[in-house]
């Protein structure tokens, strides 16, 4: 499978000029000052958010990139060119890692946000700039320096104000489709949704929120069972998670298992992403009778009492409205009480992720057939 919502890349910014010795000569002028110009500043290597990508595969095929370097001074005191900076655009929702600290550098959340990632080298001084009263002939000048040189991981994670989080088939897809514009891919067999897919959800003229399709999760996801850790990390940008619980499974299942079972698989991997403010969905509820659901749902309430929890059939409209208007209440709350809490939560999902996986190729092999991996507004 070819994924591209990570990729490592070798940066070099650009080295500064050299400084230049020389004196002024001219017709009358046989024994002139020192003129040597100062070299110019290497160019610096920028990331830049950009609301129009969504991908990281452009990087995929150019591991190493580097800014021009600063021109050497002149005579006549004349300043090397600066070395043009090198601005990259990368999607928002972008978290910067140095790949040998594992230093967390910058999270690009915002079109046009941009963030200097390695500094281009300083340009040398020529001999004009060490003249003084007493050395009127200097023959010292300053080689540039070298720029900064980098490996950096970068992980996209989308933006979304509301996760969708549940087993494959526990109806995420089909709720998206049915509360957005957005067109997931639908049918009745596991992992189905091979992409995350954002939706945007309009409660009137004025008001909407971001929803975001995760694939589904199975047991041992955390360790990289089914699609494993490459979607979990997507969850750690929304703001609320909707648990989306299958009413009858069909394979059977216990939905207060299944309830459990990927409730555990996010704690075991991320603690801050465990901390999440949690909802409870029941979907299908078409499909069951209603003793049946109410015991179903008595259940999955004593599990946790506080937590909010709503009974919905998307394909009946059942429970639906109240649930949308519920969940925008909580994003406009939530919007009104943001505090740096939010990027320090983010950034502590990110040293989970950090902590537990090692570098990962951007190729995993084990499927006939490679799936490109996008990601798709609605």
């Amino acid at each position: 499978m070819l994924f591209v919502d990570e990729v490592t890349l070798e940066l070099t910014a650009g080295r500064g000029g050299d400084g230049c010795m020389s004196f002024h000569r001219g017709p009358n002028l046989p024994k002139g000052g020192p003129d040597g110009g100062n070299g110019g500043d290497g160019g610096n290597i920028v990331f830049t958010g950009d609301r129009a990508l969504n991908t990281l595969v452009d990087f995929r095929y150019r591991p190493m990139l580097k800014s021009p370097n600063g021109r050497s001074g002149g005579s006549g005191t004349k300043t090397g060119a600066k070395g043009q900076d090198l601005v990259l655009a990368v999607p928002c929702g972008t978290s910067v890692v140095d790949a040998d600290t594992l230093e967390y550098i910058a999270d690009i959340t915002t079109p046009e946000q941009a963030v200097i990632v390695a500094k281009g080298g300083q340009g040398g001084r020529g001999n004009h700039s060490f003249r003084s009263s007493t050395n009127r002939a200097p023959r010292e000048f300053e080689s540039g320096s070298p720029g900064e040189h980098k490996r950096l991981r970068l992980h996209l994670k989308v933006l979304a104000d509301v996760g969708l989080l549940g087993k494959p088939n526990a109806g995420k897809s089909t709720l998206l489709s049915t509360v957005s514009a957005s067109k997931p891919t639908i049918a009745d067999y596991p992992f189905t949704t091979l992409i995350p897919n954002l939706g945007v959800v309009k409660v009137d003229a004025a008001r909407s929120f971001v929803m975001a399709d995760i694939p589904g999760l199975i047991e041992g996801a955390a360790e990289g069972h089914g699609l494993g850790t490459r979607f979990l990390k997507h969850l750690s940008r929304t703001q609320l998670l909707l648990h989306l619980v299958e009413a009858a499974p069909l394979d059977g299942t216990d939905p207060c298992h299944n309830l459990a079972a990927i409730e555990r698989e996010l704690g075991r991997f991320s603690t801050a992403l465990a901390n999440r403010t949690i909802w409870t969905v029941v979907t299908k509820t078409d499909v069951i009778s209603q003793d049946a659901l109410d015991a179903i749902v008595d259940r999955l309430r004593a599990v946790d009492p506080i937590r909010p929890l709503f009974q919905i059939s998307a394909v009946t409209q059942r429970g639906v409205r109240e649930m949308i208007f519920a969940l925008m209440a909580a994003v406009e709350q939530h919007v009104d009480e943001t505090t740096s809490d939010d990027a320090q939560l983010a950034s502590d999902v990110l040293d989970d992720i950090l902590s537990r996986t090692k570098p990962q190729s951007d190729v995993v092999s084990g499927d006939e057939d490679d799936v490109e991996v996008v990601y798709r507004r609605g």
